[in-house]
């Protein structure tokens, strides 16, 4: 078969969700290691006053794209911004530019979608479902397209502990449901929400698993693929390792830990942790497009783009690396040393929640005010604690994935391809990639310079000899109040100190023997 880039070569692309985590990355790897490319048009929405053009001249000279930049300078005029609003009617395209896409799209790569948990179920089916079946009727016009790409979410389909690499049967008529909430009030929607989806723990989940099934009924005309990413996380390799640019997903967990905010969290340390690093998800995406192009399937091809049944990381290891890097490269203006610690038994989590949370939130709050300044921890920890809650159901629970078709996949490519868009993670080493993930969180989302890494470690050497005085204080305080005043206390605390000493004496008579 021809090689990923000679596939590519000529063709004009369509990425939608090109501003998103993802799309970026999928933008600049596809440009960058597919450079004969003929174009790559991007659907944009008009934002804060900036055109779809500038938004996307904006984008391409961030960090992301300096390597790109580099090796070819003249990336940029491939691109080509579509003035577009996904969540409107015929996605808001002018009729120039839909006779445009419909005459000259080879690829399709539809990445947008709402990732907030959070979100209301109409909104979520708005860009979710009803916007993916509008792209799916969009690429039915066109006259060239080869493949159809949709990328979803591993979770889709989180309701089973064993997730086959199949389109289920969502538990509504997609079409139905887009039907009734045309007539529905926003009350009686979010009224009848937690009935519609049943055991996913939200919206995202949901959404995502109505358009699969969109998809595949209504594109089943279309040579289709879907790519299911689990957790994505920052860069394993490309463009450089550790690239991140935003608070989602476990990213402001790890940022919250490194600042000392977060201490206590709901999680199981056996539970996999799913991570996937985004460049393993923009190379598989893109020779899943390869695969399906050049063999034409009969059937669209789904890929779990999963590490759990491969390479298997667990929140217990998360937790360890997270704290182990944040302490070695400490996060500039700390306010406590990194110490997150995992909980699986409830009462234990509300019980370290209010002491080591609200309680020092509530305290430094009101060192605020008498100082004069605003408080700011209490809302911080409330949103830090809504984000927890949202995770919660991901960081206790493990799934089992079926990877035969991204396995095979795999085996398509050839050696020079397989280096190129590698996204075997079994190559994938864990301690490298989480510490190149918190480094990230670092100079690319909280724009630290390597440079203050000596203060930073300085800042948190003090942290560290505040906490000793403290504690202390503390324990002079528990004395004198408590022991120095109780006989029975006295007579307590004299025997825990010597058996302390007795079996510090009983050890070192023994290192004295040994040798």
């Amino acid at each position: 078969m021809i090689t990923i880039p000679e596939f590519y070569e000529g063709k004009n692309v369509l990425i939608t969700g090109a501003t998103g985590f993802m799309g970026k990355v999928l933008l600049e790897k596809l440009l960058r290691s597919c450079p004969k490319v003929k174009a790559v048009y991007v659907l944009v929405r008009p934002k804060d006053d900036q055109k779809p053009h500038e938004r996307v001249v904006e984008m391409i000279n961030c960090k992301l794209f300096d390597r790109l930049r580099a090796e070819h300078p003249d990336c940029a005029e491939k691109v080509i911004a579509i003035s577009s609003e996904l969540t409107q009617p015929q996605l808001d395209l002018s009729l120039e530019d839909q006779d445009t896409l419909i005459n000259c799209i080879d690829i399709v790569f539809h990445c947008a979608a709402t990732v907030r948990f959070n979100e209301s179920l109409r909104d979520a089916m708005q860009l979710n479902v009803i916007a993916t079946r509008q792209l799916v009727l969009l690429a039915q016009r066109m006259k060239k397209l080869e493949v159809f790409i949709h990328v979803s979410t591993a979770y889709a389909n989180c309701n089973r502990k064993h997730i086959e690499e199949l389109v289920y049967q969502p538990p509504v008529d997609p079409r139905k449901l887009i039907d009734s909430l045309e007539w529905m009030d926003d009350s009686l929607v979010n009224d009848i929400t937690p009935k519609l989806i049943g055991d996913r723990p939200n919206t995202y989940t949901y959404t995502k698993a109505l358009a699969e099934y969109i998809v595949q009924q209504e594109g089943a005309k279309l040579n289709v693929a879907i790519v299911r990413p689990s957790i994505v996380g920052a860069s394993w390799k490309e463009p450089f390792p550790g690239w991140i640019d935003n608070f989602n997903g476990p990213s402001g967990l790890f940022i919250a830990a490194g600042k000392g905010i977060l201490r206590t969290m709901r999680a199981s340390n056996s539970a996999v942790a799913d991570l996937i690093p985004v460049d393993v998800v923009v190379n598989t995406t893109l020779a899943a497009a390869w695969y399906s192009g050049v063999n034409r399937p009969r059937n669209i091809i789904v890929y779990n783009c999963t590490t759990g049944g491969t390479n298997p990381f667990h929140w217990g290891e998360v937790e360890n690396c997270v704290n182990m890097t944040f302490k070695m490269h400490p996060l500039e203006q700390a306010l406590r040393r990194p110490n997150v610690n995992l909980r699986s038994n409830p009462l234990l989590h509300h019980y370290w929640t209010a002491v080591s949370h609200i309680v020092p939130a509530m305290l430094f709050d009101g060192f605020l005010r008498l100082t004069g300044q605003k408080p700011w921890m209490m809302k911080t920890i409330t949103r830090l604690h809504r984000a927890m809650m949202l995770l919660e159901y991901f960081t206790s629970n493990s799934w089992v994935w079926n990877n035969e078709n991204t396995n095979m996949l795999m085996s398509q490519l050839s050696a020079e391809d397989k280096k190129t868009f590698n996204f075997d993670v079994r190559q994938l080493h864990w301690a490298e990639y989480m510490e190149n993930y918190c480094m990230g969180t670092k100079k690319y989302v909280l724009n630290e310079e390597m440079s203050g890494l000596p203060a930073a470690r300085k800042h948190l050497n003090k942290l560290r000899n505040i906490r000793y005085g403290f504690n202390t204080v503390l324990v002079i305080f528990i004395w004198r109040i408590f022991i120095a005043r109780s006989q029975m206390a006295r007579n307590i605390w004299y025997f825990v100190v010597s058996l302390c000493f007795k079996f510090l004496s009983y050890f070192r008579a023994s290192s004295t023997m040994r040798y």
